[in-house]
């Protein structure tokens, strides 16, 4: 599973990258109390982080702001190590948001004096925290070919999964004619009601039109999902471009939200590369078997059973430890999520803490399982 990042060259990108990356990841419970979702380590030595970033470079983008928010310490330590030698002398910024920004257009109102200062005529806006592969350059080609003043990058996922997104309908044109963001009853592609048009978060504006949306009258516009899209998609100046499929023929762009969602997006890596990983990484780094992930540090012997875990980063797992197979002893000290079993340190040293007797298992009420959906 080796990975060749290759920088392009693009002198015909005018292109100012913005890089939210200040998510908490709430739904990713321990794995978040102290670092950003996209911070969080996956597949190995990467960080979710690391797929934005890859794809920034390889589309040949060479001016980027880098807006951090909860816990950024991590990223504003692994970012220049691992990607500065990508960038020319000052074109990699990070701005720490703490306490400051309001929401995803807000991060970019405060950090518009860059953009204003490269004198950039399109701003490209990137989530930081989703696991994809992406050229961002046809992307850009396309905006700029449509006239519009926003162009919003989709995928298709099933319906019942797209109330976490930005949901869409457009014209066979790809005009966006609605938007909701995050709808309770998402509505369906006219013809395909099995599937739902969402937003991958990921956009590029006129520069000249976002300044307006962002500093005009409208000064309360804090949220791209929730006001900047909706309200360029009432001018009639908003369009979709859908990510094309990739060496598979499908396309492949997950976000990796829940402890569900972050363990089943390790294993589509397992005998297959649906996208490329950032790093260098070899299965025997984080792969168990039995449906199971070790993230770094993580130390599991040969003689644990774990099956469809998630082993937290410096968990030290004991000998012989079963866990996966009986729900009612898992959620006595570990945290669920579906069929996933989140184990940290902490629960493992709780455990050996308090041992429970075998007979009053049934009768213990389950403390750390979650409900979240994927």
């Amino acid at each position: 599973m080796q990975s060749h990042l290759v920088s392009k060259t693009r002198s015909d990108l005018n292109v100012a990258t913005i890089l939210l990356a200040g998510g908490k990841g709430t739904r990713l419970h321990e794995l978040t109390a102290a670092e950003s979702k996209p911070a969080v380590h996956f597949a190995g030595r990467n960080r979710i982080v690391d797929f934005a970033m890859a794809n920034i470079v390889r589309s040949g983008l060479d001016r980027l702001v880098v807006a951090t928010q909860f816990a950024p310490a991590t990223l504003h330590d692994h970012l220049p190590a691992r990607w500065d030698g990508h960038f020319a002398s000052g074109a990699m910024i990070l701005k720490d948001g703490r306490d400051t920004y309001l929401g995803t257009a807000d991060a970019v109102r405060h950090n518009w004096a860059q953009v204003e200062g490269w004198g950039s005529d399109q701003v490209l806006v990137v989530a930081a925290d989703h696991i994809y592969d992406m050229d961002y350059a046809p992307l850009i080609a396309a905006h700029k070919a449509s006239g519009a003043a926003v162009t919003v990058a989709v995928d298709v996922v099933p319906v019942t999964a797209a109330s976490g997104f930005g949901v869409m309908q457009t014209d066979t044109s790809g005009r966006i004619l609605s938007f909701l963001e995050k709808p309770a009853h998402p509505p369906a592609i006219p013809g395909d009601p099995d599937h739902a048009m969402v937003s991958m978060g990921i956009y590029v504006f006129e520069a000249d039109w976002l300044r307006d949306a962002l500093f005009g009258r409208d000064i309360a516009s804090l949220d791209f999902g929730h006001e900047v899209i909706p309200a360029a998609v009432a001018q009639g100046l908003a369009m979709s471009y859908r990510l094309p499929a990739g060496p598979s023929g499908h396309t492949y762009w997950r976000d990796v939200g829940t402890l569900e969602s972050l363990r089943l997006s390790h294993l589509d890596f397992v005998g297959q590369q649906p996208a490329r990983l950032p790093r260098a990484s070899t299965l025997s780094e984080w792969y168990l078997g039995r449906g199971s992930v070790a993230m770094p540090g993580a130390l599991v012997p040969a003689s644990a059973r774990l099956t469809r875990c998630l082993v937290a980063p410096g968990t030290k797992v004991p000998a012989g430890l079963v866990v996966g197979e009986d729900p009612d002893e898992d959620d006595l000290w570990f945290r669920r999520d579906r069929g996933t079993v989140l184990i940290t340190q902490a629960m493992l040293d709780r455990r050996e803490a308090v041992r429970v007797p075998v007979s009053l298992h049934v009768a213990a009420r389950p403390v750390l399982q979650s409900r979240d959906v994927a």
